[in-house]
């Protein structure tokens, strides 16, 4: 069938008009058809501070108002003109041919969303728990469950007045409090033992607080062939130790896909 599709952009400063494009709607038999990504590392590097929930709840709006085309369905730009605010644009619309508008969407979505190629990362891209933190967040959002999870949990809720330690995200599927955590154990092992030091009283907390028990998980860098530097060895096997024994439960980066996708599945995404 004929199809018109057009890219929705996310331009963060409508002065520099930079943009990326975050989702592909598409028009065609009469039917509409929307799709937005699930990977927002690409908005990220444009506008750090950018406020992915808000964009995907636009796109639960969005689909809320494409009605079937027909009598008394408004255009695809009045709908963005009246309900979206300048940051999230819609492209000039192009011809297509597609099978379905289902299909096509998805297809369009992979062609000019996702496949974009990955370049270098610049000599100042994040490192050590900043680092480790992004990837916790990206592999939560790629799997779909970020905007449902709690962020900066506050453990003076459970601890005691005054406890400045904020956990990075959890949430809580049938009855147990599973939280997570990043520490970089290649350069701090002091995180290590705060962590290990919180957990007894975190996990009393949660326990008088929720009614639940707690699974807490440090998330940490892989372990890297560092030649002969045993120092950096010693630190990297005392600080996973020190968290093990305390009763975390320890994963690396390269364990996080598999993580969120548990998180997906107990949360029914």
């Amino acid at each position: 069938m004929e199809c018109r599709f057009s890219l929705v952009r996310y331009v963060p400063n409508a002065v520099r008009n930079e943009f990326v494009n975050i989702g592909v709607v598409v028009e065609g038999g009469g039917a509409r058809a929307v799709r937005f990504t699930r990977d927002w590392s690409r908005v990220r590097c444009l506008d750090p501070d950018a406020d992915t929930g808000m964009l995907e709840a636009l796109e639960e709006e969005l689909r809320g108002q494409m009605v079937p085309d027909g009598a008394g369905s408004r255009h695809l730009w009045e709908i963005f003109q009246e309900s979206f605010s300048s940051s999230v644009q819609l492209s000039e619309s192009k011809g297509c041919l597609a099978e379905s508008v289902a299909a096509e969407v998805d297809e369009l979505l992979r062609l000019h969303v996702e496949s974009v190629p990955r370049v270098a990362a610049p000599r100042s891209a994040a490192r050590g728990r900043t680092a480790l933190v992004h990837r916790l967040r990206g592999e939560f959002e790629r799997a779909g469950v970020w905007p449902l999870l709690r962020k900066k949990i506050r453990a003076a809720e459970y601890t005691v007045t005054g406890d400045p330690l904020q956990i990075d995200c959890g949430y809580r599927p049938n009855g147990v409090v599973r939280m997570f955590h990043a520490v970089s154990v290649e350069n701090d092992t002091d995180a290590a033992k705060v962590l290990a030091y919180t957990l007894p009283q975190l996990a009393e907390g949660v326990a008088r607080v929720e009614k639940a028990q707690l699974e807490l998980t440090a998330v940490i860098e892989p372990r890297r062939d560092v030649g002969g530097d045993d120092e950096a060895q010693a630190r990297y096997s005392f600080s996973v130790g020190v968290m093990e024994r305390a009763g975390l439960r320890v994963v690396t980066a390269n364990d996080l896909a598999r993580v969120a996708e548990t998180a997906r599945v107990e949360l029914r995404v």
